[in-house]
């Protein structure tokens, strides 16, 4: 469960004040899929951020099964982070250097799992997101929906609770787009991982039985 409460992030710029999020409340029950809808600058992006402890908010709390994460050092947010959140981003950043699996595998030795669990595991992975027969291939070889689905894969390696995706479907063609955001509905059901994606594209949107809409920093639609 992830609970947020009158959470307000502020920014200054040129000297005048922005309100990112102005104070929004509302939970996200564990294993939902819910999706965050608005235009370019009403917040979604930086709420995406601050959930996913990449950033503070100015008040207010953000509370993961009871625990306000974002009150803890620094050594302990990073290392919650790491196991219990993976991202997903529009784009992929992927390493051209490494091939799909090796992209897949940095988590795991980043995080201290050894070679060979680290490789199993991204194979798994890979296989979960339909690209068992890629895993040699690296991103230029790839397809742009594959790329995405490597880098899901990726967000996956360590098994988390919640996985953030921010517009995973923005540089991709409509029938691409629906085929990743059915990649994660599935994962969803197969792993219980809580599922939160930010966009624009209503078409997306619609796609999601729980959605919150964003306008200005406040919540204006909740279903």
């Amino acid at each position: 469960m992830i609970e947020i409460n009158n959470l307000q992030k502020t920014y200054k710029t040129n000297g005048s004040v922005v309100h990112a999020l102005a104070g929004i409340d509302f939970e996200i029950p564990r294993a939902s899929a819910i999706v965050v809808e608005g235009v370019s600058g009403s917040g979604k992006s930086t709420l995406l951020h601050l959930i996913g402890t990449l950033d503070k908010p100015s008040s207010g709390t953000i509370k993961y099964d009871g625990q306000e994460i974002l009150k803890k050092d620094d050594d302990s947010i990073a290392k919650f982070r790491n196991q219990e959140i993976g991202f997903v981003f529009q784009f992929h950043y992927l390493l051209n250097d490494f091939n799909a699996v090796e992209n897949v595998m940095l988590p795991g030795l980043i995080g201290g799992m050894g070679k060979k669990d680290s490789y199993d595991a991204a194979c798994e992975m890979l296989e979960n997101v339909g690209l068992s027969k890629r895993i040699n291939h690296r991103p230029g070889e790839l397809s742009g929906g594959e790329q995405q689905r490597v880098a899901i894969a990726r967000s996956l390696l360590l098994k988390p609770s919640v996985i953030l995706a921010d517009e995973p479907t923005g540089n991709l063609d409509h029938k691409t787009g629906s085929d990743i955001i059915e990649i994660f509905f599935k994962l969803n059901l197969e792993y219980d991982i809580t599922i939160m994606i930010v966009t624009h594209n209503t078409y997306v949107s619609s796609m999601f039985e729980k959605k919150i809409v964003l306008l200005d920093g406040q919540i204006v639609n909740e279903n």
